[in-house]
């Protein structure tokens, strides 16, 4: 079933969501119905969903990286380790334009790590330690974020990332006072 998409500023969007602490028939259901709501995500294209977005406070989020990608859904998923160089700065992806399903019609372009490893729990409850990098691993740490009560307009701001509201297909930029 396809759910509304919490819009900014629910304080749901701010919170830090509970983990979840038993994949069952409840869960399962959140999780198809997550799947439903990003396939249906058009304009913009839906690449993320996470449970606080559709108002459930569970770490929880669904990815799907492609139009013709399966979702892929990750249970309690933690960051822990991001590519460092050997000058042991941090890898970072040069900014890319993000935007958000529940921040309609603006955009920032944010700078994320290009290589993490995460661990998290598939929806079958089998836990997984894997790498992703590039396109993937932005979605990943933006869907994180949002687990932790953080969106990309915060990270914009941190960043001194200018803001860009989209018009009729043209991007403007926002003046914050």
């Amino acid at each position: 079933m396809i759910v509304s998409v919490v819009k900014a500023p629910n304080s749901v969007l701010f919170n830090t969501a509970k983990p979840v602490k038993k994949i069952d028939t409840k869960i399962k259901k959140l999780i198809k119905n997550m799947h439903d709501t990003l396939w249906a995500a058009h304009d913009p294209e839906g690449v993320g969903l996470a449970a606080p977005q559709i108002g459930v406070s569970l770490q929880l989020f669904v990815m799907r990286p492609t139009k013709r990608a399966k979702i892929k859904t990750f249970i309690n998923p933690k960051i822990i380790k991001i590519e460092k160089e050997s000058s042991k700065k941090i890898k970072m992806k040069s900014a890319t334009l993000e935007g958000c399903l529940s921040i309609d019609n603006v955009w920032s372009p944010i700078r994320r790590a290009a290589k993490i490893q995460v661990v998290y729990q598939s929806e079958d409850g089998q836990k997984h330690e894997e790498w992703f990098s590039d396109f993937k691993a932005v979605i990943i740490q933006h869907e994180i974020d949002h687990l932790n009560g953080v969106l990309f307009t915060h990270r914009a701001m941190e960043q001194k990332s200018d803001l860009f509201e989209e018009e009729d297909g043209e991007l403007f930029k926002l003046k914050i006072s």
